[in-house]
């Protein structure tokens, strides 16, 4: 039995859970998030508390991953999931023009990425926000972002999460001593 799927999740005030067979929707002042339910668990709600209960007692393993991705559900709609990115390098530039993040990587041309339905993108100097209610597609957005210049393990120059380090590695060393010629 997963210790983690015994706990309940707490509903906050102004929330709103709606569980079906097979799945569930969550509402907040972030917005409304839905997922769909594995066969073998379910969820019992009463007295702003919900509860993820198995059909069988193999199924130790999805409770606690049901139950944690129920409350990342409810984080989101109420406070939501930020993720930043710093980028650093000479020339390397985000702007946001509107829904869209503009990013001079020191490519021949721009990188334009649109944002996805749910997120927002603020640039303040060298930081990337990537803000929204699904934790998932948080990841996932600022993943795709990081994507297109990881950071250099020679020069850290790059993206790189906010707190991220990076070990920087020796350069090539130059040959010690002369040269031989015969």
């Amino acid at each position: 039995m997963s210790r983690v799927g015994k706990k309940p999740i707490l509903i906050p005030a102004g929330v709103e859970m709606k569980v079906t067979v097979g799945a569930v929707e969550v509402s907040g002042p972030k917005g409304k998030l839905s997922m769909q339910l594995n066969n073998q668990v379910r969820l019992e709600e009463s007295e702003g508390k919900v509860w993820v209960k198995s059909e069988n007692e193999n199924a130790g393993n999805l409770l606690g991953l049901t139950r944690t991705l129920v409350a990342n559900m409810v984080i989101g709609v109420t406070e939501g999931w930020t993720k930043i990115l710093e980028l650093s390098g000479t020339g390397f530039r985000a702007t946001t023009t509107g829904e869209e993040l503009v990013l001079a990587l020191g490519f021949s041309h721009p990188v334009k990425i649109p944002a996805p339905s749910g997120i927002r993108f603020e640039v303040k100097e060298n930081k990337i926000k990537v803000a929204g209610s699904d934790k998932s597609l948080v990841g996932q957005v600022t993943a795709e972002i990081r994507s297109w210049k990881p950071a250099d393990p020679y020069k850290a120059k790059g993206l790189k999460y906010e707190n991220e380090i990076i070990i920087k590695k020796a350069g090539k060393a130059a040959k010690v001593g002369g040269t031989t010629t015969k």
